[in-house]
């Protein structure tokens, strides 16, 4: 596994990262989120050994990174920040160079290569100076020499920064595929990565761990999770809120929308109530009462209203302080 023990780093008077901890099995994917400056970058470098950390440490498969730094990186993958390249060298170039200092060599090193060229559609760049590449293709280029060993451990550092939807996708189906072997972690402030890559995420902010959990537990966190939100027409926002606030399940009715041929209201649940009993409830009264339903769903739960809620609440913390 990857292990992370306390971690402090600071620089100068601001503390970057502070006391975090965490650990990362074979077959987890972990999504690092946190707001821009919440030191999610810094947590990566010192996973990696770029940059030692003041206090903690840091196993990779068993190996201590500040102890026996060559063993832990041999069986370590890391893609940094803003895809570094030697502008001098073709694709090509670059990926042997990388497989040279991975010690692979002869056949060995030419499968490595056309594994990972195939792996990350590059092969109509192959041939080309790597500061004649698009931001799209520097990034898939440097996403192949982290993988080209093929490691049990990878640590990456906003992988799809800078490319399209189409590559986003292409990517987060390696890391998706890869992740059912592999250790791997990977920073983000995009929430829709977490939900289509990770099966568990952390939530960082102010160089703190905020949350821990899997994405549908954090989901759970939303203020929204479990409410019913209907929509409606042959009635007023005002008469469908009254009725619906008169439900025993309901502890809050809102109401969303109002147009002169749709009104959409959202029934949060009491604590405590069964899966579906809201929604049971709230179906039956639109029935009883003749109203025209057009829609009705439980939510789900929001990543990106967990996220404000949390680091804004962090923010808040501190300004009281």
């Amino acid at each position: 596994m990857i292990k992370v023990q306390n971690l402090k780093k600071a620089f100068g008077p601001k503390i970057a990262v502070n006391d975090v901890s965490f650990t990362v099995e074979k077959g987890e994917v972990l999504g690092f989120l946190g707001p821009n400056g919440a030191g999610k970058s810094t947590t990566m470098r010192m996973v990696t050994g770029f940059i030692p950390p003041d206090q903690g440490s840091v196993f990779i498969g068993g190996f201590n990174m500040i102890e026996e730094p060559i063993k832990a990186k041999r069986i370590l993958g890391y893609l940094p920040e803003n895809a570094p390249l030697y502008s001098d060298m073709t694709v090509y170039g670059y990926l042997n160079f990388a497989a040279e200092l991975r010690g692979l060599s002869g056949e060995a090193k030419k499968k490595a290569i056309n594994r990972v060229i195939d792996l990350c559609f590059l092969d109509k760049v192959v041939n080309q100076s790597t500061d004649t590449l698009s931001k799209g293709y520097k990034h898939r280029t440097c996403f192949a020499q982290a993988i080209l060993h093929d490691p049990d451990y990878l640590v990456m550092d906003e992988p799809t920064d800078g490319l399209d939807p189409n590559q986003k996708h292409e990517v987060r189906e390696i890391i998706k595929r890869m992740g059912t072997n592999k250790a791997i972690i990977f920073s983000t402030h995009i929430l829709e990565e977490v939900e289509a890559v990770c099966s568990r995420a952390i939530i960082i902010d102010r160089g703190k761990i905020v949350a821990d959990g899997t994405p549908e537990q954090l989901k759970e966190r939303s203020n929204i999770a479990g409410a019913v939100t209907i929509k409606i027409s042959g009635v007023t926002g005002a008469e469908a809120k009254e009725r619906l606030a008169q439900i025993q399940s309901a502890q809050k009715v809102v109401l969303i929308d109002e147009k002169p041929s749709l009104v959409t209201i959202r029934v949060h649940p009491r604590p405590g109530l069964a899966d579906g009993e809201l929604n049971r409830t709230v179906f039956e009264l639109a029935v009883q009462s003749g109203w025209k339903l057009d829609e009705l769903k439980t939510e789900e739960g929001r990543l990106d209203e967990v996220f404000r809620s949390i680091t804004l609440s962090e923010i808040s913390q501190e300004e009281t302080k």
